[in-house]
């Protein structure tokens, strides 16, 4: 009986040598393609070049080398097929019984900084290696096919225990590695369209979503108990968002903790582009800020942003844009919070954090600033998309459309209040003000039906400190009752888009109560 056959042709080739030894001293006759090859003789093992079955060189700087019948018929020829076997017999071919195919690095490529050139992206389109990897998969039930250093062990002991036999890898085992193996090659072909199309095309947007993944962490549960959930993490080699963090203490993150985190993530990357040089703090809760602070210390931080709305912040989701301090954790104290998320903790802070054990501590490091990405959303029947970033203002050229003009000083204050409200869902109102060492919410009135009424909640949550407080508004006011609400708590200066046909009502009522108030000419709208 003729030895098994196995095709290995990798790129990446971590584990490689422990395979092919394995295999040859299971019996096994082992084929190989160019530098597998090259790795696998120079270290002894005997190796047969694909050339010699195929009686054809490599050719086109190794553009052409397995894509030839002798490889493809010995692949995708059905053993249960007699037609089949004869047909291959009758050519000259023989069966290939193992497939173990990794691909160019395309995806490292195209996310290499400096940029890769156009000619050297080409290269690194993989051609034969998908060929090979649709191949085996297709014809599954008769071919064992790999495609990750990680499959190479239990391959290997099923082997073992049938004496090196292929019918060791019985038929399930086979089903999970040929849908992993089109997984594989339909995740490379998404990016190399996606890819391309940002380099052939001048468009912002794609044309076509191609969209894939690393491989999904089922969740507890969904948004409520009786939802199921999975997480599945950006497959982008430059992703700097959860998927990078790791989790000290507490139970697996849920659905909710997962969207809790992402919005307080975003205003803590938005305030680092801000304030660099800022201790910031971000309060969530049902993904809404309900506090925001940076100060000079973290602790000040902290203390601020969970005075905007303590009653809110129980059972929050927190974020610090510094390590986490010692003195910031034995404040916090036994605060209830559900996760953390910071760039990492002070051995003492963090065993101060643990002794409430279901409490989630994330690290995530570097903690990047924002920057402006093509954000995806899902509706029934299609999908959105849309640039997101940090909020764009020309500080300079915006002036006070009021009598009374909004002071030099008070600008650092709206740039941070535009920062938090760009990430509060609309309708939004925050109050903010100055504190002794930094600049804080006092009032957070978000997501509301109603633009007035986001004013009264903002007011109802500030209480007292409303009074000398500077209004920010996400969007334009359609009428004066806003203003005329917002004079009540003593708001002294408000920033808003402007545009409204009934500005100059705006305005009006703005000049009657003494109130600055300058138009940024930007809406800051989020659903």
């Amino acid at each position: 009986m003729a030895s098994p056959r196995a095709l290995l042709s990798v790129w990446e080739k971590t584990g490689i040598h422990l395979l092919a030894s394995e295999l040859e001293s299971l019996g096994w006759e082992i084929i190989s393609t160019g530098g597998t090859a090259r790795k696998l003789r120079d270290s002894g093992l005997p190796i047969t070049d694909v050339s010699e079955i195929t009686n054809h060189p490599e050719v086109f700087d190794g553009r052409v080398k397995t894509l030839h019948p002798a490889v493809h018929a010995g692949i995708l020829s059905r053993r249960n097929v007699e037609k089949d076997m004869d047909t291959l017999e009758s050519l000259g071919y023989e069966p290939i019984d193992l497939v173990c195919v990794n691909l160019y690095p395309f995806e490292e490529t195209a996310e290499r900084e400096p940029p890769a050139s156009i000619s050297e992206l080409i290269e690194m389109i993989d051609i034969g290696g998908p060929t090979m990897i649709r191949s085996a998969a297709k014809n599954h039930s008769d071919v064992i096919v790999l495609t990750n250093p990680e499959q190479y062990q239990e391959a290997l002991d099923d082997l073992a225990r049938s004496g090196g036999d292929p019918s060791g890898i019985g038929l399930e085992r086979r089903k999970e590695l040929a849908l992993a193996a089109f997984q594989c090659t339909a995740s490379y072909d998404a990016s190399v369209a996606t890819e391309l199309e940002k380099r052939f095309s001048e468009s912002t947007m794609p044309s076509r979503l191609h969209i894939s993944s690393g491989t999904g962490t089922e969740l507890r549960y969904g948004e409520n108990p009786h939802q199921a959930a999975f997480f599945y993490p950006d497959s982008d080699q430059n992703s700097s968002g959860l998927s990078l963090a790791t989790q000290s203490g507490g139970k697996p993150l849920s659905y909710n903790n997962y969207l809790d985190l992402d919005s307080a993530l975003k205003v803590a990357r938005s305030l680092i582009s801000g304030f660099p040089e800022h201790h910031s703090c971000v309060i969530v809760k049902h993904t809404n800020p309900c506090g925001a602070s940076v100060d000079e210390s973290q602790k000040g931080a902290w203390k601020n942003a969970l005075s905007s709305d303590p009653e809110s912040a129980f059972g929050c989701v927190v974020a610090f844009t510094h390590k986490v301090q010692l003195d910031t954790a034995l404040e916090i104290g036994d605060h209830f919070f559900e996760c953390m998320i910071a760039p990492g903790y002070e051995p003492e802070a963090m065993e101060v954090l643990s002794t409430k054990k279901n409490r989630r501590m994330m690290i995530l490091d570097p903690l990047p600033t924002r920057d402006e990405r093509i954000r995806l959303r899902q509706v029934d029947g299609g999908w959105l998309s849309q640039t997101q970033g940090l909020p764009d203002f020309d500080w300079p050229a915006i002036e006070s459309v009021t009598e009374k003009k909004l002071e030099d000083a008070d600008i650092n204050l709206a740039k941070f209040g535009c920062l938090v409200i760009a990430e509060t869902k609309s309708n939004a109102i925050l109050l903010v003000s100055e504190s002794e060492t930094g600049l804080s919410t006092v009032g957070v009135g978000p997501g509301q039906t109603s633009r007035v009424e986001a004013v009264r909640i903002a007011s109802a949550r500030a209480g007292d400190r409303a009074n000398g407080s500077m209004l920010i508004s996400d969007a334009l006011f359609p009428f004066r009752d806003s203003i005329d609400s917002a004079n009540q708590v003593g708001v002294r200066a408000v920033v808003q888009p402007g545009g409204s046909v009934r500005d100059n009502e705006v305005i009006e009522a703005a000049n009657e109560y003494g109130i600055s108030m300058i138009f940024t000419g930007t809406r800051l709208f989020l659903h």
